[in-house]
């Protein structure tokens, strides 16, 4: 069954993908072997995160945590070096999305972990922690954190393995949210690099949305807004409509800015749209990754049409970050 769900998954099938994964944890369940539960959930995790399936990614990455019982090679043999670490991982950004304490010591020790393990589970767990964190600005992309990244990247290189691409990827993401126009353009060519890999290779094609959501946002960042929407309109549509709303929230971020720059009365009449969207999106959770940015989002808005709430709800932005303890929305926060 883990085939067909790897299948499902690269071609963006995350509905299917998604019943056919919570088709095979209940048959593990009922077989009872800890090896094969831990060593196979890995493909559950990736199809529950992009169907949004968070709750049911808490409840299994608690299960795995609890069957490995600290033993980082539990399952290595179905072809991953350490499930605990990817569990680990999965279990902090659960954590994060849906608002629950623990997430960033389950991020830094899942990528501690993970270190100690293959290239293949390194580059990958750095993608699933840190890399995704920057995404939705759970995490500020500081020298710390992007040393420990660039170490996994030169670590993939070193075996020769395609899987370095997606360490790549966490690179260019949190490069893209830095600053300088050098690490901005560093930032694209590693992600564009790894999307070439995913394409040539046919593997993890369902993260070329995301660098085609990011390089919109850096095109419409020096200045090419009417080229940027049109290709993000059509992506974020795309994503809700295939019942993927962890690229969809992102991709309706980068959207509503990239209309609120712009500024004519259509683009906040859409920008207004989006964010409505938003809290249309079925969750059986509550999504605390949701609720942060649309009050960050309805802050702008508010900012482009020159509206007096602004200030308050800028409040209520800064005070969300500051209990969550989410490092990016917090240094937005206080731009504002």
């Amino acid at each position: 069954m883990s085939a067909p769900a790897v299948e499902l998954l690269y071609a963006g099938r995350v509905r299917e993908g998604s019943r056919l994964v919570s088709e095979q944890t209940e048959l593990l369940e009922s077989i009872g072997d800890p090896t094969a539960t831990v060593g196979l959930a890995t493909v559950a995790f990736a199809n529950w995160l992009e169907a949004g399936e968070f709750g049911k990614i808490l409840r299994w990455s608690q299960t795995v945590i609890d069957l490995a019982a600290g033993e980082p090679a539990m399952g290595a043999g179905f072809g991953f070096g350490s499930p605990l670490a990817v569990a680990v991982a999965f279990r902090g950004t659960a954590r994060w999305w849906l608002g629950l304490p623990g997430w960033r010591q389950d991020l830094d020790d899942a990528v501690a972990m993970a270190r100690h393990s293959t290239p293949t589970a390194h580059c990958v767990v750095v993608m699933w922690t840190y890399g995704f964190a920057f995404l939705f600005g759970v995490l500020r992309a500081d020298d710390t954190v992007m040393r420990v990244i660039e170490e996994a990247v030169q670590t993939g290189e070193s075996d020769g393995n395609d899987v370095v691409s997606l360490a790549e990827f966490a690179l260019g993401v949190g490069l893209l949210s830095r600053d300088t126009a050098s690490d901005r353009r560093r930032g694209l060519e590693a992600m564009m690099q790894a999307r070439d890999v995913w394409r040539r290779r046919q593997v993890a094609r369902q993260m070329a949305p995301l660098v085609e959501i990011l390089a919109a946002g850096e095109s419409a960042g020096r200045g090419d807004r009417d080229a940027a929407i049109p290709v993000l309109r059509r992506t974020v549509n795309e994503m809700f409509e295939a019942g993927r709303p962890f690229v969809g929230l992102v991709g309706t971020g980068v959207l509503v800015e990239t209309l609120l720059e712009r500024g004519t009365e259509d683009d906040l009449a859409e920008a207004r749209a989006a964010i409505a969207r938003l809290s249309k999106v079925p969750a059986t959770e509550r999504w605390a990754i949701r609720e942060i940015t649309q009050l960050r989002l309805r802050a702008l808005l508010a900012r482009a049409q020159g509206d007096d709430a602004y200030r308050d709800l800028v409040g209520r932005y800064r005070a969300l970050a500051e209990s969550l303890g989410f490092e990016g929305h917090l240094a937005w926060a206080r731009a504002m």
